[in-house]
């Protein structure tokens, strides 16, 4: 099924409002409310559906941020014992650089 089609399917399925901050569209902003498959499949398009709900423009790139953003931090935590740890220390030095010898004003 092709995305107008899809589209198209779900305008007729659902209200037109966003699932995530329901805003409700109408008009010339009808086309800024798209279609968010669920599973993140873009061929599973059954035509109940199932897999699909309308998010706003704004909704949907924050739902595909945060999905991006989960798996970013799965291939960090898998990586976890292969990351260096810094060596650099900026304040090692730093009670012998604030010392004021006996008698001397700050």
């Amino acid at each position: 099924m092709k995305k107008d089609e899809y589209r198209d399917q779900a305008l007729k399925l659902f209200p037109w409002v966003c699932a995530k901050c329901t805003r409700e569209f109408s008009g010339k902003k009808l086309p800024e409310l798209t279609v968010h498959h669920k599973d993140h499949d873009h061929s599973n398009n059954p035509l109940d559906g199932s897999n699909w709900e309308l998010l706003c423009i704004y909704c949907h790139d924050n739902e595909h941020s945060r999905s991006l953003e989960a798996e970013w931090q799965d291939a960090q935590d898998s990586n976890a014992g292969e990351r260096a740890t810094a060596s650099f220390n900026p304040f090692a030095d730093l009670k012998k650089l604030l010392h004021v010898p006996a008698g001397q004003k700050k």
